[in-house]
């Protein structure tokens, strides 16, 4: 059972990665505006988004995503360079589960509707009791075991951001907007049929503020925020289930 939840965050991670495809490089075409990034091309504001995004040593991601079985996965996840996170998350809306990591263990919660859904086709009586002995309470594992390693990967920031690096893009420049009040640029990017939009912030470091992802393979939706935020990482208060004891 834990396996399987653990895997369904995996999915939302790696979709995430996957958006940063989108990213990086240089279109010359563009023109040479005045105002926020003057005389720099879509690509090159993409550069130096990519660049500021991955210097932040923490950050909150925010989105809807689908995974290679066709579920939508909702995550919001806050996560740092030392390897902190915590946050939630959920599939096609079927309740949530709750995650934090500290040190080098791996903290998670689900609700009864989560874990119904994650063992839907298990017998009735076999799911009764996985909900009656998991449903609303914290669990812990060793984040360095085989159930928790990806997950726990996933939690350094440093880990989801190289996929910034080595990627190239001909991002053009469109209007001026903003992300959650914040100002900033939109950029286009088309290949084939795929489309994606990035916003950039336009005031303080250029972050990327948020990517929208339009394509068959990897649709969705992110927004990063709380850039250089400390993570609100810590050990779950109360009666705390171990994993590893009850597995071993």
């Amino acid at each position: 059972m834990r396996r399987t939840a653990l895997a369904a965050l995996c999915l939302a991670a790696a979709a995430t990665a996957s958006l940063t495809g989108c990213l990086p490089g240089e279109d010359k075409a563009d023109s040479k505006p005045k105002g926020p990034f003057a005389g720099l091309t879509g690509g090159e504001i993409a550069d130096r988004a990519v660049k500021a995004t991955s210097n932040a040593s923490s950050l909150r991601m925010k989105g809807d995503i689908l995974d290679d079985d066709g579920s939508r996965i909702d995550l919001d996840m806050a996560l740092d360079k030392k390897g902190r996170c915590a946050g939630t998350m959920s599939a096609d809306g079927q309740g949530e589960a709750q995650l934090m990591k500290t040190g080098d263990t791996l903290y998670m919660k689900y609700d009864e509707k989560f874990l119904r859904a994650q063992d839907e086709d298990a017998p009735k009586e076999e799911t009764d009791q996985v909900v009656a002995m998991l449903a609303g309470k914290w669990t812990k594992m060793s984040a360095k075991g085989s159930d928790a390693k990806d997950i726990a990967g996933f939690c350094d920031l440093g880990t989801v951001l190289a996929d910034f690096e080595d990627v190239s893009s001909d991002a053009t420049r469109g209007k001026a907007t903003t992300v959650d009040g914040a100002p900033a640029i939109v950029l286009h990017e088309k290949d084939g049929k795929d489309t994606s939009t990035l916003f950039v912030a336009t005031e303080g470091k250029p972050y990327l503020l948020k990517v929208v992802n339009k394509s068959a393979k990897d649709p969705g939706t992110v927004i990063f925020s709380d850039f250089d935020t400390p993570v609100p990482a810590e050990t779950p208060k109360g009666k705390i289930l171990d994993l590893d004891a009850l597995g071993g």
